[in-house]
């Protein structure tokens, strides 16, 4: 008899004003309310503020075959309806197998050229808004697509921040946890270039968020919408498949025998990104396990699985060019976390464990396992994000000493990635001795110091007034880049202002933000 009582005959108002136990539910519900538009304020602000500055920072151009491949699969899907690639281009040399209609296809998995058709449309809004001439119109479209990683990296860490602010995390302990994912490891450095590791990252933190965003059981739905996200990453590169398992312990692992059926349910999505995967490799080439990938390349060997387990550990925790607490420090810090993470949560500890584990497992044990041309340990980069969610915990209880301990690994770890996104890693490469013989890495090579001398080189080149250096060379940045190619610098002024603009008005909301009493 809602609202009133008859127990004197006339209707009483008793029950019409709240209970104390009714009013402090009424408030922990708009508290909590609060609480998830504040967090997706401050994630809108962030997403913002990092996309700016990673397209400041961008290169805007492509290096290698792999970023080349990847984007001529784009401009085939948007304008040919198909993900076949050039037999040659300038900077560019096939590397992939034909089809069974004698089409050439690059190894490259379907799902980073399906990502990338929304910014090559975009670089056509560009090329019609900037009037650029024909001329440069191949240029703008690259940095256009480039920008994906951009944005791709931008949406990881953003999706890292509102994975740990929805545990109960404060705001600005998930912000600086944010940042530090975002600047102190090389998804800043490949932010400027277009890999595939910012994509998968952000499918693979998705997925975490998907997973374990909140204390409750993984239920079948937000188990199935793991595992889509975990099959779509695998179809970005196969390898990713790794990772299914352990997310299907993670859950086991944090829900015991009641997560059974979600575990079963999320492999069971994510087994339909391998039947894709399968369908798509027995379309191209009749065989469901052949991926498109060359037996030999450059007279190696190159994917297969024939180094020494001791040279591939080596390489990548204690060489200097590929060394994990070289390029990413602050996982120092997050390894002494991982007890207070298991403590927390046990799902996402199994995550920040065996991520790391099984890929430092395989690909020590991958013939090319240096990654080919490129900066640091690539193949580890998404492993090395799961690997920081052990930061919070830490930073929570951490000392004022501690802290600042972990700002100078953050900022150092910043800085290697600013060296390596200043010059390009390619003409550094090619000039210092990055392969022996044969293509075999040099676990000698010393990126650091060879990038270091190669930026000094150009600043001393600049402050003498010596003429730029030829393009694709100098300081590898879009907007030289953009300009050397013959783009105007007025269009080129005009992005870089917007860009500023954007960037320094979400930061300093931000800030506001992650200061006020609701956050």
């Amino acid at each position: 008899m809602s609202g009133y009582s008859t127990n004197s005959g006339a209707p009483t108002y008793v029950d019409a004003l709240p209970t104390t136990r009714d009013t402090g539910r009424q408030n922990a519900g708009l508290m909590a309310g609060c609480g998830k538009r504040t967090t997706g304020q401050q994630a809108l602000l962030l997403f913002a503020f990092l996309q700016a500055l990673f397209i400041l920072t961008s290169t805007g151009r492509l290096h290698v075959t792999d970023e080349a491949a990847a984007f001529f699969q784009a401009r085939s899907l948007v304008e040919n309806g198909a993900l076949v690639v050039p037999a040659a281009t300038t900077g560019y040399e096939f590397y992939g197998q034909y089809d069974t209609q004698g089409r050439l296809r690059a190894p490259n998995g379907p799902a980073q050229a399906v990502a990338l058709v929304p910014f090559y449309l975009l670089g056509r809004v560009m090329i019609r808004a900037l009037a650029v001439p024909p001329s440069d119109r191949d240029v703008v479209m690259a940095f256009a697509v480039t920008l994906s990683s951009s944005t791709f990296s931008a949406l990881a860490a953003t999706l890292w921040f509102v994975l740990f602010a929805r545990r109960g995390f404060g705001a600005s302990l998930c912000l600086k946890a944010a940042v530090a994912c975002a600047f102190g490891t090389p998804l800043f450095a490949y932010s400027g270039w277009l890999f595939s590791e910012p994509l998968a990252i952000c499918l693979l933190t998705g997925a975490s968020l998907a997973a374990f965003g909140t204390d409750n059981p993984v239920g079948i739905k937000r188990a199935a919408l793991t595992g889509f996200l975990l099959g779509a990453c695998l179809l970005v590169r196969p390898t990713h498949a790794l990772v299914v398992p352990v997310f299907a312990a993670a859950i086991l692992v944090r829900d015991g025998k009641g997560g059974w059926l979600s575990s079963l349910a999320l492999v069971a999505t994510a087994a339909l990104g391998v039947g894709v995967y399968f369908g798509w490799n027995y379309h191209l080439y009749g065989n469901p396990l052949d991926f498109g990938y060359p037996e030999f390349a450059d007279g190696k060997r190159l994917n297969g699985f024939e180094t020494p387990m001791v040279w591939g550990l080596f390489g990548f925790l204690l060489s200097p060019g590929k060394s994990v607490f070289m390029f990413a420090p602050a996982a120092l810090v997050a390894i002494l976390g991982l007890p207070r993470l298991f403590r927390r949560d046990r799902g996402l500890a199994v995550l920040a464990v065996g991520a790391p584990i099984v890929s430092l497992i395989l690909f020590s044990r991958y013939t090319q396992w240096e990654g080919g041309y490129c900066f640091g340990p690539r193949y580890l980069l998404p492993a090395i994000v799961l690997l920081l969610f052990g930061l919070l915990p830490w930073m929570e209880t951490a000392s004022q000493a501690g802290r600042r301990v972990l700002l100078g690994l953050i900022m150092a770890g910043a800085m290697i990635q600013a060296i390596g996104l200043a010059t390009s890693f390619l003409e550094d490469q090619f000039t210092s001795g990055y392969y022996e013989a044969g293509f075999n890495y040099r676990l000698s090579h010393a990126p650091l110091i060879t990038q270091s001398g190669l930026l000094c080189h150009y600043v001393v080149a600049a402050s003498r007034g010596d003429p730029a250096a030829p393009l694709g060379k100098g300081f590898d940045r879009w907007f030289v880049f953009l300009i050397k190619a013959g783009v105007g610098s007025r269009a080129v002024f005009l992005v870089m202002s917007a860009t500023t603009a954007i960037g320094a008005a979400s930061a300093l909301s931000l800030a506001r933000s992650v200061r006020s009493p609701l956050s």
